[in-house]
């Protein structure tokens, strides 16, 4: 069950990424400028993240080949560079701005605050905590972190002991011949790591490097990136509600995740959409 778990969600992660570039470009605020710049927050951070995924799949592509499976991969990784390419032109081929008049700064507003302190706040504890868990995924799958609960249960349900089992530990003598059998799996929990730190990468951005502005601009420029988190992180956490029965029948709580997540998308939402 922890497995097809991980395949849903890496899915639901892979959707939520590519919609964060999608839906900001087709419903947009009405206030939203292209000329302005408002988009190239969204479109640089797209850029990295297009080609961190092409790279991630191209070190996979000889084991896709090994199993007659890369035509796929190859297509992914084509389309991606050439989006990341076609934006890149864009930006380049743009670059002047036309910045909208001064406005009234808030009280403790500066045009170097941050778009939103709450959502900026909100993003640096849960997503912080999330980034720490798919990092570890993503680069040391298998690895047990001591100070986060239950972090063995979480490893052994997900299959991660099957493809990655720590060195020198009982999971290593009694699988570790057997890891080359699990490299889908482990493709998969890496890409489920990957497309987190993604959707938290776009979530920094937006709340941390984006600028309120001094014409105001940085609201519109975040807002547009946390309407497509909100709906993405909605898609998750429905994905994880699903789940939570049968991880708790594994002796794995989620609730605390649960309750993070839902309360980060209600305030990318709040702020997102009001």
């Amino acid at each position: 069950m922890g497995g097809f778990f991980v395949r849903k969600l890496a899915g639901a992660a892979g959707l939520a990424v590519q919609l964060q570039k999608l839906l900001p470009l087709l419903f947009h605020p009405l206030d939203a400028r292209w000329k302005m710049g408002h988009f190239r927050p969204l479109l640089w951070t797209a850029i990295v993240a297009n080609m961190i995924l092409a790279a991630f799949y191209t070190s996979y592509l000889g084991d896709f080949a090994a199993a007659g499976a890369d035509e796929l991969p190859r297509i992914f990784i084509a389309v991606q560079t050439a989006e990341s390419l076609v934006i890149l032109f864009y930006l380049f081929s743009s670059r002047k701005i036309k910045k909208g008049p001064a406005v009234a700064m808030p009280d403790g507003k500066t045009p170097e605050s941050v778009a939103s302190r709450i959502v900026a706040r909100t993003v640096g504890i849960v997503s912080g905590a999330i980034s720490l868990i798919a990092g570890r995924d993503f680069f040391f799958p298998g690895q047990i972190i001591d100070f986060i609960p239950r972090d063995d249960i979480y490893l052994e349900w997900t299959g991660a002991f099957l493809h990655s089992p720590p060195e020198g530990t009982p999971e290593a003598e009694e699988h570790g011949l057997m890891t080359g059998l699990y490299i889908g799996d482990k493709f998969l929990a890496q890409l489920l790591g990957l497309n987190f730190l993604l959707l938290c990468l776009y979530k920094f951005v937006s709340s941390v490097l984006v600028k309120y502005g001094s014409d105001g601009s940085g609201q519109i420029k975040a807002r547009m990136i946390w309407k497509a988190q909100a709906l993405g992180n909605a898609l998750i956490l429905f994905l994880f509600r699903l789940f939570a029965p049968a991880a708790a029948s594994a002796s794995l709580d989620l609730r605390w995740h649960l309750m993070s997540l839902a309360y980060e998308t209600f305030v990318l939402g709040l702020f997102g959409f009001c």
